[in-house]
């Protein structure tokens, strides 16, 4: 037998082996599918809910990840506390930043109340020196609040920095114009911190009382010790970076369809997701805009339905198609995408927006404005912001020689808070922020 019928060692063709890290990495993708994901989200919000049940109060969602946890019809509200990433039991927004935020608002509205003064912490959660700077650092922040510094959104990196030099406060100093006394009679008493976790109530002699407002702060989700492949399909977190695994589906669409999402297979789920945002479209168009206060025109909605009826003057559509209404001037559609391209798109598109505002309401100020987007949360909200940051004065009144004026961040973040006093879930993305600060702050062209 000759030797040429013999296969040679390079004509052998053996199947590829994964290695192990690539066989973990697969498995841990299996782990975190979507199914899963949503699973875990109905089990952390059974919790939430016997949370709330316990205690007798209304669930507020902590956006934007918080309204996964909580169906609409028991969603009572909506906070935005940003936390950073990478905690492990609660998030920092829930174990710093509202403790701190809670005892300066006490402090600062009901000074002779002083047993509601002391920060209220987790027990047992962080360390005597992390906590005694904290403590060290409220008065400071509620002087900041009553005179003239900057918010006291506090992030947990903030209190532990060395604070700004006199001659750098001075520059960037200026009132948010919060009226104290009306929120010290909305809030009517002070604020009493208790938190709830899978591992932690707080004693039951702690409920609703005369002499406090109670605000407890859960953590919904059980806490993950090793891999997610070890934990029979139970994601820690599910619902976070929704942007990363949810095919675009969103809180309602989920909560209205649990039942077919559930019973579909993982491979079909991106098409019955994509068809079902679509329907929620379609079905949301008589959802009413938001007005922003203390305007008297300017309004926020989601969808191209919410002017369905023609109630408004002017629509800006942020993510509509721009050549759909070319040639009307009562609508100007911005053509963005959607997420962090959309933010980037918006950057681009603001100086039709100034262009299109200015010449409409310079001709007739009462015109009534509405400005939407998919959400009526992110691009809209960014949109609003500009508009009122480059032409309303503080009694929000149009004024168009205001658009000239010089634009610091201190003043974005005041108008910020007109937003989001007036519709509670806005929630424009850093990117989208970052668009409208550089478009803001861009020297005036003259």
């Amino acid at each position: 037998m000759g030797s040429d019928t013999f296969p040679t060692l390079e004509s052998l063709h053996f199947p590829e082996q994964l290695s192990i890290s690539q066989t973990l990495s697969s498995l841990r993708r299996s782990a975190l599918s979507v199914a899963n994901r949503l699973q875990s989200i109905e089990t952390d919000a059974t919790f939430a809910q016997e949370v709330s049940d316990h205690y007798g109060l209304p669930l507020i969602a902590n956006e934007r990840c918080g309204s996964w946890y909580i169906p609409p019809t028991a969603k009572a509200g909506s906070a935005y506390f940003k936390s950073t990433d990478g905690h492990t039991v609660m998030p920092d927004a829930l174990s710093k930043t509202v403790p701190i935020w809670s005892a300066v608002l006490n402090r600062a509205l009901f000074p002779s109340a002083t047993a509601y003064h002391p920060v209220r912490l987790p027990p047992n959660y962080l360390g005597a020196s992390e906590e005694a700077q904290i403590e060290n650092r409220i008065e400071g922040f509620v002087h900041s609040l009553k005179v003239r510094m900057h918010n006291i959104n506090v992030t947990c990196a903030n209190y532990c920095t060395t604070p700004p030099h006199p001659g750098k406060m001075a520059d960037t100093t200026q009132s948010l114009k919060l009226d104290l006394d009306n929120l010290r009679r909305q809030l009517g008493k002070p604020i009493q911190i208790a938190w709830a976790n899978r591992t932690y109530f707080h004693p039951e002699g702690l409920h609703k009382g005369d002499e406090y407002n109670l605000l407890v702060l859960c953590s919904a989700s059980r806490r993950v010790h090793g891999a997610e492949m070890s934990e029979g399909g139970y994601i820690q977190g599910a619902g976070d970076d929704s942007e990363a695994w949810a095919y675009g589906l969103t809180p309602p669409v989920f909560w209205a369809n649990q039942a077919i999402l559930k019973n579909t297979p993982e491979d079909e789920l991106p098409e019955l997701i994509d068809r079902l945002v679509a329907e929620h479209k379609l079905l949301d168009v008589a959802q009413d805009a938001t007005l922003i206060s203390p305007t008297r025109n300017l309004y926020i909605g989601s969808g191209t339905g919410v002017d369905a009826g023609g109630r408004y003057d002017l629509v800006i559509d942020c993510n509509g198609s721009a050549a759909a209404v070319e040639g009307n001037a009562k609508r100007l559609n911005l053509g963005c995408d959607s997420g962090k391209l959309g933010s980037r798109d918006l950057r681009k598109c603001l100086d039709k927006v100034r262009d299109f505002i200015g010449a409409r309401l310079g001709t007739d100020s009462s015109l009534s404005v509405l400005v939407t987007c998919e959400n009526g949360k992110d691009l809209s909200a960014g949109t609003l912001l500009a508009i009122v940051c480059l032409f309303y004065n503080d009694e929000g009144g149009f004024d168009a020689s205001l658009s000239k004026r010089t634009i610091g961040k201190q003043f974005i973040r005041q108008r910020l808070a007109w937003l989001v006093s007036s519709k509670h879930d806005v929630n424009p993305s850093r990117a989208t922020l970052q668009s409208v600060n550089a478009f803001l702050m861009q020297p005036p062209d003259y």
